[in-house]
């Protein structure tokens, strides 16, 4: 089957337009070919991956599903706003969501322009159904990749809130791989006492080692980060 060809038939169920389960990945198809939607839909379910298709970028948006695990695939030239301006869209908005571009009216300029804004691939059609279903399963890892990451920097967030501010200020020095004795002379404080601090660190920030704890340390925010610094 070729994505371009239309379907005779619809084997993806109409339940799965509105019901699927959020557990898992999602394809979003938007393009405005009514045989294209229904082409890629039955190649992304036969490949056991749940999708959803829409005919513009606006219903897409106006469906509220983008928070969902998955990617996207987008036509380039739409109605409306183009997937392009839907791409530029997510990332002014901090939505993070791996992007295939399949369309039959691509040029090198738009490639690049893609690509360079983090597009997984740009296919022109036609295109062979592995190609895309390899896009879709690297655009998926990349996905859950980034959830898995932002689920470890959101639980070291919560950790750091447990902090007291000095021990705040004793985990970035021990960051930026201070001694005991500097911080101690930098803080005016005793050894023991920084002793006691990177003590509760740990165990605060549920780190075995220092080596886990400035890895825990490195999954924060920069501007959190920053807030640890002393101000001197």
């Amino acid at each position: 089957m070729r994505v371009d060809q239309p379907l005779l038939r619809r084997s993806a169920p109409l339940s799965l337009q509105c019901s699927y389960d959020e557990s898992q990945p999602l394809v979003i198809i938007v393009d405005d070919d009514a045989s294209v939607r229904e082409a890629l839909s039955e190649l992304i379910l036969s490949a056991g991956f749940q999708s959803t298709s829409f005919a513009s970028t606006r219903e897409l948006l106006d469906a509220d599903i983008l928070d969902s695990p998955g990617c996207l695939i987008l036509d380039v030239r739409m109605p409306g706003a183009s997937g392009l301006h839907l791409q530029r869209h997510l990332a002014e908005n901090g939505i993070s969501k791996p992007i295939i571009f399949l369309t039959g009216h691509g040029d090198i300029p738009m490639t690049v322009q893609a690509m360079k804004a983090g597009a997984v691939d740009f296919l022109t059609k036609p295109v062979r159904d592995q190609t895309l279903l390899d896009a879709v399963t690297a655009g998926i890892a990349m996905d859950a990749e980034r959830r898995a990451e932002a689920a470890i920097a959101e639980r070291n967030i919560k950790r750091l809130e447990t902090l007291t501010q000095r021990e705040r200020e004793v985990l970035h020095e021990v960051a930026r791989g201070r001694l005991n004795k500097q911080i101690a002379f930098d803080f005016g404080i005793s050894e023991v006492t920084v002793k006691l601090h990177r003590s509760n660190v740990m165990h605060k920030m549920e780190a075995a080692s220092i080596g886990e704890l400035i890895r825990a340390w490195e999954t924060l925010p920069a501007q959190m980060r920053q807030v640890g610094a002393r101000s001197l």
